[in-house]
């Protein structure tokens, strides 16, 4: 059983999970105008891994003692995957349309800016992460630029109104997916940082996402045409997503935000596959 239980965090923990979660959220943009293909969710997946597990192993001094006790013990074997995806991803960008690789560019440096200090005046450094208000929608705008706008150019999809809602559909559901990883850490991270529940409070931040929920189901109806099958979906993901959310807490059990709250996109593909396929 213990052997399970190692090989559970590591999937865990060395971020695969949560490039899976990556992984099906651009598939779930792709199958939404009905591209059956994988390239860009391999690529996604792939440079999720090797961009958070470049965070973590930079930043490994700066996260929880539990964290840092899994993170140390398979730090080899996260170093040795970290290199394999970065190898899988620099072969799959030689596959991608020139526009997603330029689109690409901001977010390979806020990647890299997270973690790496930003030179600035007087000296002082600064990393992405650590500018007060910031890190919320720095986290939200990538996942929905990743997931949304890459595999959109990469295809060369028309931007119109509906493209933009489902990106800002996206963001807003980045957003609120967010809040409870911040709510575990509410008492770790530095207080200069200014997450949400560090500036609103626990119960307020979940206020907030519940209206951020409702924005991001009341955009569904805004698109033309209003698709009853995708008003399904989303509502039905809004529902898990806001029982997650009301249901986190400061004292949370380690696989709560890293495993079940990452697990919301791979429910999301799993329900319009299901309700498309009947």
């Amino acid at each position: 059983m213990q052997i399970f239980k190692r090989i559970f965090d590591f999937y865990i923990f060395s971020n695969i999970h949560v490039a899976l979660a990556a992984f099906c959220l651009a598939k779930l943009t792709l199958l939404t105008y009905a591209i059956d293909q994988n390239l860009i969710p391999f690529f996604v997946f792939f440079s999720t891994i090797t961009g958070y597990n470049f965070i973590r192993l930079y930043k490994i001094d700066n996260i929880q003692d539990w964290f840092f006790i899994i993170i140390k013990a398979n730090r080899k074997v996260i170093v040795a995957l970290t290199i394999v995806s970065g190898i899988f991803v620099t072969y799959l960008g030689f596959l991608l349309n020139t526009k997603a690789l330029v689109a690409l560019i901001p977010f390979g440096l806020f990647t890299l800016f997270y973690a790496i200090p930003i030179p600035m005046k007087k000296e002082k450094k600064v990393t992405l992460r650590s500018l007060a208000y910031f890190k919320m929608f720095l986290i939200a705008i990538s996942w929905a630029g990743v997931t949304v706008l890459i595999p959109l150019i990469n295809y060369d999809i028309v931007f119109d109104k509906d493209v933009a809602f489902v990106f800002l559909q996206r963001f807003l559901f980045a957003v609120v997916v967010v809040i409870p990883f911040d709510i575990r850490d509410m008492n770790f991270d530095n207080e200069q940082l200014k997450t949400l529940p560090q500036f609103i409070g626990v119960q307020k931040s979940k206020i907030l996402g519940l209206f951020t929920l409702m924005l991001f189901l009341g955009l569904e109806f805004l698109k033309n045409p209003v698709e009853p099958q995708q008003l399904r979906v989303h509502f039905f993901i809004a529902l898990v997503t806001l029982f997650f959310l009301f249901k986190a807490n400061v004292i949370q059990h380690k696989y709560y935000s890293a495993f079940f709250v990452e697990s919301i996109p791979m429910v999301w593909l799993g329900v319009f596959v299901f309700l498309n396929s009947s």
